[in-house]
């Protein structure tokens, strides 16, 4: 779509869900639009209408972090959004490469399998799966049994059957996960890898089509999830993303009970059977 595209379809959607009785302004009759026209979030924001409409088009150049909080304070952006505004009106200058599968160094891979038991996974900026560990497959599903192209959280999440078994609360945490990668998409529009992810994906799931057409943006950080195994039943874990520092586009993500629960028994009971298996 192209940075600009991103950054319409970004505000086109954050206008579209604000009504004037949200920001105090009259509806007046003959209205066609439920949510803010360009003009009236311009009035809030305190800049021109057609200032406005250049900025949401992409036009505009050289927007100042003033105009941009003025937008962000209109539109009621919360922190995830307010960054992810900046990052489509200020994208990385593009340096004529070609956008290319993510490579996790061995080192980090490792670590991934020596935090056993606890269940761990290495994600790539696109959601890409490089590495998953014993408890981890136990828990999810064994990507590296899978071709390489398919060990994708998307793909996994949308095309493959087993993610509705595994989440009890699917409709919700695929909807994040498709929040999470509109935020990729922010960072380099121009990412042809995350583009074909996208066309494929919408093509083959009618869910993931209406959860991008949402265009919600989510960052994925930590908090209790809901996740089902036909040996122990539901266990409640808590996910925790961490960020290596020397590869700040990869994820490595946690799965831990709350000490002395039902679901941390159910966890180690899991450990327990595999290993005796």
């Amino acid at each position: 779509m192209g940075s600009a595209g991103e950054l319409r379809e970004f505000l086109t959607s954050r206008r579209a869900r604000l009504s004037p009785a949200d920001v105090g302004l009259r509806a007046g009759s003959g209205r066609r639009v439920s949510g803010l026209r360009r003009e009236e979030l311009a009035m809030l924001a305190g800049v021109s209408a057609d200032y406005y409409a250049r900025l949401e088009q992409g036009r505009a150049r050289n927007v100042s972090d003033s105009v941009l909080t003025a937008v962000a304070d209109a539109l009621r952006l919360d922190d995830v959004e307010r960054k992810h505004l900046i990052e489509l009106v200020r994208p990385a200058k593009a340096d004529g490469s070609v956008a290319a599968p993510i490579r996790a160094r061995a080192a980090l891979r490792s670590m991934i399998h020596a935090l056993d038991p606890t269940p761990a996974m290495l994600y790539g900026p696109r959601l890409e799966v490089l590495a998953v560990n014993r408890m981890a497959v136990l828990l999810f599903d064994d990507f590296d049994a899978m071709p390489v192209a398919e060990r994708n959280m998307i793909r996994w999440m949308f095309l493959n059957p087993k993610a509705r078994q595994v989440y009890p609360d699917w409709p919700e945490i695929a909807a994040q996960l498709v929040a999470i990668l509109r935020l990729a998409a922010g960072r380099d529009a121009e990412d042809k890898l995350v583009a074909e992810l996208v066309n494929d994906v919408s093509a083959r799931s009618d869910d993931f089509a209406k959860c991008w057409a949402d265009y919600r943006v989510f960052q994925h950080t930590h908090g209790p999830k809901r996740y089902r195994h036909d040996k122990v039943g539901t266990m409640t874990l808590n996910y925790e993303t961490l960020v290596p520092p020397t590869d700040p586009d990869l994820r490595v993500i946690l799965y831990t009970a709350d000490v002395g629960s039902p679901s941390a028994a159910k966890l180690a009971e899991l450990s327990r059977r595999d290993a005796a298996e």
